[in-house]
């Protein structure tokens, strides 16, 4: 199958959002818009309901993909939309859809402020499974926001730095005509905290190091991408806080998974995890190592 922009479909106003940020996304990339609807299989009680039996399921699994790729072509003049349904579990089968795929785009919830945001068992299932980046979209999200035209805010490991993460950051910043913003952030082990008193000067050349360790991750980059305006930050403290709160009036956000098996479960990170509910923007999961 030719790449694609690929989103996840069921019917809710956040994947009709999510569905809304692929289509912008598609057209950056010169590349046709999928959409995928994935109804999960009913129970056999279920199917013969008579209210949401078999001859409804067919109706809704044809009407969602259909409406919504109509109403994408209206206001995306130009751009491909092609659209399919799949029978399964929607965390295997966007996962499977996802490696067919430049980017595989899904819709999460907004619960205010202090809740922040809610990404659903399929949604964490397909970010910790996916080949691919995967990008969570908030249901507040509006293609003509102010934070449309804001940077791109990548998440910076300055101690194992990757190419995929670096190069998708910088991609997407290329194509929207923005800047990215690097936020990383170090802490001290335990012991480290005797040197303090011993020196009081500790903390200020640790931090030097710090900032001179991101400006040399990201000189090959501004090297690659002259017209990308970079912007460093470095500082004490928490990874997921410092990235929530640059999140404010982005673009995107873009933080690395490392691909690692695992004996059970989904497994993210801690800092993609708290990102991915907390985040005002976007947030791209960028699979690497």
């Amino acid at each position: 199958m030719s790449r694609t922009v690929t989103v996840g479909l069921d019917g809710s106003p956040e994947s009709r959002t999510a569905a809304e940020w692929a289509a912008g996304e598609a057209r950056l990339r010169g590349l046709p818009l999928r959409l995928v609807h994935v109804w999960e299989p009913a129970t056999d009680s279920m199917a013969q309901d008579p209210v949401i039996g078999a001859a409804t399921r067919r109706h809704w699994t044809e009407r969602i993909p259909r409406e919504t790729a109509g109403e994408l072509r209206q206001r995306h003049p130009g751009l491909e939309v092609l659209s399919e349904h799949r029978d399964g579990f929607p965390g295997e089968l966007l996962a499977a859809a996802a490696e067919e795929s430049e980017l595989l785009v899904l819709g999460s919830r907004g619960l205010g402020r202090v809740g922040g945001y809610l990404v659903g068992s399929v949604g964490f299932s397909v970010v910790a499974r996916a080949g691919r980046p995967v990008v969570l979209v908030r249901s507040g999200w509006k293609p003509d926001g102010d934070a449309a035209q804001g940077p791109v805010v990548l998440g910076v490991d300055t101690t194992a730095p990757d190419d995929t993460v670096f190069a998708f950051a910088f991609e997407e910043a290329e194509r929207r005509g923005t800047s990215v913003r690097a936020v990383r952030t170090w802490s001290m082990p335990p012991y480290y905290v005797y040197g303090f008193a011993a020196d009081p000067t500790f903390d200020q050349e640790w931090s030097l190091q710090e900032k001179a360790a991101l400006t040399e991750v990201l000189k090959p980059w501004r090297q690659k991408y002259p017209d990308v305006e970079v912007t460093e930050e470095c500082g004490y403290g928490s990874a997921a806080l410092r990235l929530v709160e640059a999140s404010q009036g982005a673009a995107l956000v873009v933080v690395g998974r490392r691909r690692r098996p695992a004996s059970f479960g989904a497994h993210i990170g801690p800092v993609a995890h708290a990102v991915l509910h907390h985040a005002t923007a976007p947030v791209a999961v960028v699979p690497h190592g």
